[in-house]
């Protein structure tokens, strides 16, 4: 069940304050605290175009990560905070927490579809619209699914799959309360089309002409 966990490696700072603060971010680094897990907080440093590229691809704060440290034991960690630059955006320090196997966290688990090729709506060239290619579920640090399996081998031409009808990994739950579509099938553009020229001439066939109107009106 559970998936691979990506590897932040980062570095222990030797001091603390402001000023050690500044001396990592003059080294292009970035400083950044591990607190949590019943043990002392532990001052640490990431190098810049690491931690930049980590945020540019997104998920950083609800991405589970473990965290490497020469001298430490590797340790899951989940960020709880990026302070940046308030003028130019940059990242300036970061807060990680410890999580035990136990410990519930909100993560994004990606959908994978099945049945597509025996969809009724996909074999007549319905075309597949994921509205959600990830889901936010609550999970256990210990036990986090790879993907959520969506299987879509019963749905038509306009017909959706929302969450409801999905049987989800065990011990997790969404963090969304209402009911939500995952994806649906809609019509291919031809077949809608038709449909809509179709839905013009029943609408004009229903409506008297002036000619009509008139013969009434004589009669």
């Amino acid at each position: 069940m559970a998936g691979e966990i990506p590897d932040l490696v980062a570095t222990e700072r030797a001091g603390t304050g402001k000023g050690a603060a500044r001396q990592a971010r003059r080294d292009n680094l970035v400083p950044g605290v591990v607190y949590g897990g019943g043990t002392d907080p532990l001052p640490i440093t990431i190098p810049f175009n690491v931690l930049t590229k980590r945020l540019k691809e997104g998920r950083f704060l609800a991405t589970l990560f473990n965290l490497k440290v020469d001298g430490h034991d590797d340790v899951r960690v989940i960020c709880r905070g990026v302070q940046r630059d308030v003028v130019k955006d940059l990242p300036t320090h970061v807060d990680f927490m410890r999580l035990r196997r136990t410990t519930k966290v909100k993560l994004f688990i990606p959908v994978q579809f099945e049945g597509e090729g025996v969809s009724p709506g996909i074999k007549r060239g319905g075309v597949l619209t994921v509205v959600r290619p990830e889901i936010e579920l609550l999970v256990t640090a210990g036990d986090i699914p790879d993907h959520v399996s969506v299987d879509i081998s019963g749905l038509d031409i306009n017909d959706a799959i929302t969450i409801s009808s999905v049987t989800l990994p065990e011990g997790t739950k969404p963090t969304i309360d209402r009911d939500f579509v995952i994806a649906n099938v809609s019509a291919p553009s031809g077949l809608r089309a038709d449909e809509e020229e179709e839905g013009e001439e029943v609408a004009a066939d229903e409506v008297p002409t002036t000619q009509d109107e008139d013969e009434n009106e004589e009669e």
